[in-house]
């Protein structure tokens, strides 16, 4: 599979700048986090990759090359908002969806069948879409992202309303995906999940894409940070230099040290009042690197309007 790349886009609606030099990739058969808050870009991102709006500049490439309407037709794409028709059941939507991808009667039928079984709704084909439960009517809306065997998936919020079970479901099938080789890329408000499943992650923060790499490149800082549980006290750091106590709770400490290496000064100190039990690199989840991230986009923007 090819890869996608998404190049410098900005877009504006009037006075409001949308998008901002956006820049990222997806790479053949990885799955690729984009998160932010409300209003950050996101789908703005995904419309363009897939047509529905048009950047002000920049460029979306798919192997290399700009995406013209026949990759589009090998995209599957599920927005946050249902884009499926309420009063149609669901077989015969599926089916007519596929067919406007290329496929033949015979073939649409058989990826409905396929992909309602595999995604729980096999047993609600025959109703219209507007009767299923919101979980569902999720189900039925990336199965229409799939019959045709997309090479590329663009998923928009594509966790939201579902239960844990169908969450499994969801996340399975974005694995089997990206196995097969195709990029995936979602965007989700849920970290836990985005860090549980994602490759690779992307921070973007009023249009503009302030982080992006795999989680262990986005933990790496110029200041590590460890946990050390064991001295019974919190005086037991007061003579390391090049390192500082962040916090503490019980005989747990996070210690904070200006390079890599510095770490051995306080290994050597804890063991000095006692027994180590633990000492260990501090791994801050996606969701602390968000709010660390955010957060320093929100200092810099202050220092630099004085």
């Amino acid at each position: 599979m090819p890869r996608l790349d998404v190049d410098s886009l900005s877009k504006s609606y009037g006075t409001v700048q949308a998008l901002t030099d956006t820049t990222f990739s997806v790479d053949p058969g990885e799955v690729f986090g984009f998160v932010g808050s409300n209003g950050s870009g996101k789908t703005t991102t995904m419309r363009i990759i897939l047509g529905v709006l048009t950047a002000d500049g920049g460029e979306v490439r798919w192997d290399g090359q700009p995406v013209d309407p026949a990759v589009r037709r090998r995209i599957g794409y599920m927005p946050e908002e249902r884009g499926l028709y309420p009063k149609m059941k669901v077989g015969d939507q599926l089916t007519y969806l596929a067919r406007l991808y290329g496929l033949s009667s015979a073939d649409a039928k058989d990826a409905m069948t396929r992909w309602t079984e595999r995604l729980g709704v096999a047993e609600r084909t025959g109703d219209e879409v507007q009767k299923l439960s919101l979980g569902n009517q999720q189900r039925v809306q990336l199965a229409a992202a799939l019959t045709h065997s997309p090479d590329l998936l663009v998923l928009d919020e594509p966790f939201s309303g579902l239960d844990p079970v169908a969450v499994e479901v969801m996340s399975e099938v974005l694995n089997e995906e990206s196995a097969r080789g195709a990029p995936v890329l979602f965007s989700s408000h849920q970290l836990d999940l985005v860090e549980r499943l994602c490759d690779r992650v992307g921070i973007i923060k009023n249009g503009r894409m302030v982080a992006v790499g795999t989680l262990d490149e986005l933990r790496r800082t110029d200041k590590p940070q460890w946990i050390v549980d064991g001295p019974p006290d919190d005086g037991w750091l007061s003579g390391v230099e090049r390192a500082r106590l962040v916090s503490r709770e019980d005989t747990r400490s996070v210690v904070e040290v200006d390079a890599e290496g510095d770490e051995q000064a306080v290994l050597e100190a804890a063991l000095r009042v006692g027994h180590v039990r633990e000492f260990s690199p501090s791994r801050p989840s996606l969701a602390d690197l968000y709010r660390h991230v955010v957060s320093t986009e929100d200092s810099e923007d202050e220092g630099g309007d004085r």
